[in-house]
């Protein structure tokens, strides 16, 4: 097929309405790359039969030799079907975990998208985290069953059982779908019915309404079946790929039968009855084959049979011939059959034909944009679409509209930022010159030529040359050696831009990947770039009306305006050159490097507000410290960590506090491409990198009933050791003491505060739930914070209310028990960073300070007001949970209860020292010595301390909050809260990855071996229905999983290959700190405990990464090595 010239698809992006923005989506190995060869093959780009094999849209040498896909990238191709013409622009997507970012940047950007499914392994991890991420954006899938080769060539299936082990394939995939349907139905049904879950009927009975929303819902299109033409049977390598459609068609011409009849029949329990001619229900129980089996699975298995497991020429050629294909005696010679079978199959059933035709009849254009997904799109966070302005909320029209002309609103949104290099950028592409360049090159040459003849013959030479000789005239030695200089100085000059020149082509620039929302995008235009912190609300008051990118506007924070300096279309491993691009079509952006770090959305309106952030299924957890082999290439290293950081969209950068420059990544296959990325791309250095970093977390335990060998503790005993620790401990520090039930007091250094906590283990549920809730707690305190410093109040949307309210409801119904009393009204704060799953509550009597949960109940605002050095207790707090006393990682599950806070301000500090603490005439206590009581609920405070404002005015206060004092407790409470946590029982928490391994069972017991080796754990191990393949489910210690994929394919030959995912924080069992103290552990573990403590062995390797104290024995017994003979 002839190549679709650059200026159609120029015209076709103006057609809206017939404009496809697709991605391709399914687990690793799946054939999205071989499926995108065989669409892009459709349009001459490549040959057909590279197809499968060139992978085109995998330009990186790693995805080369690695064979799988690492970054999402595009290509714009032209289709005609019932002589309409479509634009579609596909964005090929990696399936391996560790790159789902990429995933999350393509279905952005698109419609629709193609769902692939393996025939033989079906549903996998990744093809439900990829359905999952098709429905958070709104985008609608059609799906693809690829590989049905296998079941022919590998499983060797009857065509009967093949159609069975499809259906399956088939409920697996809508089951999945099913399911995020439900959970969408009961969350709107759990909306409407907040206020109305019960009501009493004319006689005062109550009526329940257990109905779920579910029966009256119509969720059939939602679902795939073969006979709504959402579904393509194929194999991607072989070139074929059918929709029933096509056979209803070609058998409806020669069985008579009408097509909408056998489109109905052709998937599902029917046969034909072939003495009454008619088609018939029940094919099943009747033992009969089925329409599909009969029709269309049969007439591909003897294809096969024929031509690659027979080799039977004759048969071949009768099915060729009656097929009225055109297939040449070259390829029918050739030795492999797989030609052969390609290219018969290529011309009967072209997979290209069936994708494309199933993607423009039933994928939505960007006219049909649904207004839910536009609202979603507009609102960030916590926000609702009905607080937005009135001029934001207008852009919505915009949106649905997709015009091009002039009047309408540009609005872009950057997904990502890729990087090539200055040689694949249009412009600096070498072309073929035409005859009219090559003349005027060669006139040049000649003037040129001429130029410097005349230039050494000097002016007196004579102007003819004869033959072309030279004339030898006598120079006088000042002019030669001033000519010498001469063409010195231009070797100097040709050196330094040759030199210049090499540095150019060997940059690296950044260009946008991005899609046109709304207007026309054109190249030197002005813009608004929106980063995602922006508020179009705070703008709009500030920047006068109607003003645009044009004018000279002063600084708005998160806004900047830049130019549009280069518009490429996205055609692969090639990038074409544009000077506008209407609403509706994905592009790259040049020179947006310098104000763009990985998306934003860019508008040429100040009202747009910046796009909802993307979602990532896998967060960044592998970390590595780098740095350059030579010292003296730092700032190269910095620089490539810059540009990294930037055209990765999942890896981070940051410097630790140990001055490490440490890249985060989301597994050990994106770990080795950032780093070759720095080494060969970015940096251009040599650079080492550290063994990972494996991420820790501290926590507490309630005390153990049993130790080691499992004898039971008897009480005294487990007292004994609680005192003799508390009693090491309060030696270390002054002002310090532990009491029996495990509450640590500790005074400041200057004697002026003394503080009382106490640590407890939060249960594993409560923990879990303030985890998963990061995101709302955030918005709590983002509220109260605004509430605080008496700003603007944040507006939350009911949604995100209604979330909190059942946040606190979990809360209450977890935290039960007599300890637990009214802790939920009593939270002070959330850790670390405000957000994290540790809890600071407020056993204070006397001081009731203003709720966490105010923005629930906004009447009650003012009852409670903050007391003074109220945020130093948070403070010490935030930084205690930041870093833990075992090996300064962060706590996850540990509540601490401050129960005693007492401060005495003497009449000399406030007038001798005027910085330390500013209270003018304050003397006495601030506040009693309080002993521990239970929060109450929110009602009448008994004691409401005055606020700082007030103190001022009416009494005498210690107003200085970011003084020494201020300093000193927020030191004291940190300590108090590090020994309050070393009071209790301490333990470890590994990062944990679930596993899923599919594998024979030949390979079975090699994988069990890796993974105990490892310090694995397996969930479950079940079979696949209708393969001999088995699919373990294990969880692994992230500290255990470097080199296990390796490991895993070399002990089973290649037959395994894991999919590693971040699951969650499980607690080390083993105590870190444990030595043996009983008769039985002596006996069991020997006086040393030889056997080595995992947690133990966790945590000094952490402190000794972090320059920390490690308590260990180099040599026990340091003896002379005697000889067996005396020296005589």
């Amino acid at each position: 097929m002839r190549r679709t010239s650059l200026d159609k698809i120029i015209a076709h992006q103006k057609n809206t309405a017939n404009i496809r923005n697709i991605c391709i989506l399914a687990h690793v190995d799946h054939g999205k790359t071989t499926l995108a060869d065989c669409l892009v093959a459709s349009n001459g780009i490549i040959s057909n039969r590279l197809a499968g094999k060139l992978r085109y849209l995998d330009s990186r040498e790693d995805e080369q030799i690695r064979g799988i896909t690492m970054k999402s990238s595009g290509i714009s191709l032209h289709f005609t079907s019932d002589e309409n013409d479509y634009l579609v622009n596909l964005i090929d997507s990696p399936g391996h975990v560790d790159f789902s970012s990429e995933v999350s940047t393509a279905v952005r950007l698109c419609d629709g998208a193609i769902i692939i499914v393996d025939a033989v392994e079906g549903v996998c991890p990744q093809t439900q985290a990829v359905l999952r991420q098709a429905w958070l954006e709104n985008i609608r899938p059609v799906l693809v069953i690829n590989k049905i080769d296998r079941l022919i060539v590998e499983l060797k299936l009857t065509a009967q059982e093949s159609y069975t082990h499809l259906q399956k394939i088939l409920e697996q995939v809508n089951a999945v779908t099913g399911s995020l349907f439900t959970s969408k139905v009961l969350e709107e049904r759990a909306e409407k019915s907040t206020d109305m879950q019960s009501c009493e009927n004319q006689s005062g009975e109550q009526v329940y309404d257990w109905s779920a929303g579910l029966e009256e819902t119509d969720d059939s299109h939602l679902y795939f079946s073969p006979d709504q033409g959402n579904v393509v049977f194929a194999s991607a390598i072989d070139g074929w790929g059918f929709r029933i459609q096509q056979f209803a068609q070609i058998y409806s011409k020669k069985m008579g039968i009408k097509a909408e009849v056998l489109l109905k029949t052709l998937w599902g329990d029917f046969y034909l009855n072939a003495k009454a001619k008619k088609i018939m229900k029940g094919a099943q129980t009747k033992g009969k084959k089925t329409l599909f089996v009969q029709l269309v699975l049969e007439n591909i298995w003897s294809l096969y049979e024929a031509v690659v497991t027979r080799r039977d020429k004759e048969k071949t050629e009768k099915m060729v011939t009656s097929l009225g294909l055109n297939v040449s005696a070259r390829v029918f010679r050739h030795t492999d059959p797989k030609v052969l079978l390609s290219a018969i199959c290529s011309q009967w059933l072209p997979l290209s034909q069936a994708v494309l035709t199933m993607v423009c009849s039933k994928l939505p254009s960007p006219l049909d944009i649904s207004a839910e997904r536009v609202e979603k799109l507009m609102c960030v966070g916590a926000r609702r679409f009905d607080s937005l302005p009135e001029k934001t909320q207008e852009l919505k029209r915009a949106f649905l509209e997709c015009k091009n002309d002039e009047t309408a609103p540009v609005i872009v949104f950057v997904s990502k930022m890729f990087a090539v290099d200055s040689k694949s950028l249009p412009q600096n592409r070498l072309r073929p010159l035409s005859q009219d360049e090559l003349a005027q090159r060669r006139e040049l040459a000649r003037q040129r030529h001429a130029e410097r003849l005349s230039a050494i013959q000097g002016p007196d030479a004579p102007e003819h040359a004869g033959n072309g000789s030279l004339l030898k005239t006598e120079v006088p030695a000042a002019e030669n050696s001033c000519q010498g200089g001469e063409l010195l100085c231009s070797q100097m000059e040709a050196i330094t831009l040759k030199a210049n020149k090499t540095e150019e082509d060997e940059k690296e620039h950044f260009i946008a990947f991005a899609r046109v929302y709304s207007g026309l995008a054109r190249k030197g235009q002005k813009v608004f770039v929106l980063g995602p912190k922006y508020d179009p609300a705070e703008t709009l008051n500030k920047l006068p009306e109607g003003c645009s990118a044009t004018d000279d506007l002063s600084s708005i924070p998160h806004m900047a305006c830049c130019t549009l300096e280069n518009l490429y279309l996205l055609m692969g491993r090639e990038l074409e050159e544009l000077e506008e691009v209407p609403s509706g079509n994905v592009l790259g952006i040049g020179g947006m490097g310098e104000y763009i770090l990985k998306s934003a959305t860019i508008s040429t309106s100040s009202a747009c507000p910046p796009f909802t952030p993307l979602n990532f299924e896998a967060n960044p957890i592998v970390r590595v410290a780098v740095e350059p082999k030579h010292p003296s290439e730092m700032h190269k290293l910095v620089r490539g960590m810059k540009l990294l950081n930037q055209a990765d969209p999942c890896a981070e950068v940051l410097i630790q506090e140990t001055g490490e420059h440490v890249l985060v990544t989301a597994g050990e296959v994106h770990l080795q491409r950032c780093l070759d990325d720095l080494r060969q791309r970015f940096a251009k250095i040599e650079i080492s990198a550290s063994e990972p970093i494996i991420p820790f977390r501290e926590t507490i335990i309630q005390p153990p009933k049993v130790d080691m060998v499992n004898e039971d503790m008897g009480k005294q005993q487990k007292v004994a050791v609680i005192h003799q620790v508390k009693e090491e401990q309060s030696k270390s520090l002054e002002g310090f003491h532990v009491d029996a039930s495990g509450l640590v007091t500790l005074t400041t250094s200057n004697k002026l505060a003394t503080i009382g906590v106490r640590a407890m283990p939060l249960p594993e549920e409560v923990t879990r739930l303030l985890e998963e809730n990061g995101d709302l707690i955030r918005t709590m305190e983002q509220f109260n914070l605004s509430v605080k410093e008496g700003k603007k109040t944040l507006e939350i949307n009911q949604k995100t209310l209604e979330s909190i309210q059942q946040l606190k409801q979990k809360l209450e119904s977890l935290l039960q028990g007599r300890k637990w009393r009214n802790a939920v009204y009593c939270i002070w704060s959330f850790g670390p960073r405000r957000y994290g799953p540790n809890i600071l509550l407020n056993r204070l009597d006397g001081y009731q300070r203003p709720s966490v949960w105010q923005c629930l109940d906004k009447a009650k605002n003012d009852i409670g007001l903050y007391r003074d050095f109220d945020n130093s207790i948070v403070s010490g707090f935030q930084l205690a949970t930041l870093s833990g006393p075992m090996c300064e990682e962060p706590l996850m599950g540990v509540c601490f209860s401050v129960e005693k806070w007492d401060m005495k301000v003497p009449h000399t500090l406030t007038h001798d020292s005027h910085q330390d603490s500013v209270g003018e005439d304050a003397s006495g206590d601030i506040a009693q010595p309080a002993q521990p009581a239970a929060c109450e609920e929110p009602q009448e405070a008994h004691v409401q301390p005055t606020s700082n404002s007030n103190k001022r005015r009416n009494e005498p206060a210690v107003t200085d909050c970011y003084g020494p004092f201020s300093g000193q407790i927020i030191a004291a409470m940190k300590e108090a809260c590090r020994h309050a946590f070393q009071a209790k029982p301490q333990r470890l928490m590994a990062a944990m990855y679930t596993c899923e391994i599919m594998a024979t069972a030949e390979v079975l017991g090699r994988v069990y071996g890796v993974l105990s080796k490892r310090e694995g754990r397996v969930l479950l191990e079940e079979m696949k229905e209708g393969t001999d393949m088995f699919i373990i489910k294990a969880v692994l210690p992230v500290a255990e999983s470097f080199g296990f994929a390796d490991d895993i394919r070399k002990r089973t030959s290649g037959l395994a290959s894991p999919q590693l995912i971040f699951s969650h924080w499980e607690v080390i069992s083993s105590d870190p700190f444990w030595v043996p103290t009983t008769e039985e552990e002596y006996l069991h573990f020997g006086e040393k405990a030889d056997s080595e403590n995992q947690a133990h062995k966790y945590m000094n390797a952490v402190r000794k990464r972090k320059g920390l104290y490690v308590e260990e024995k180099i040599v026990e017994h340091a003896e002379k090595q005697r000889t067996l003979g005396r020296n005589k």
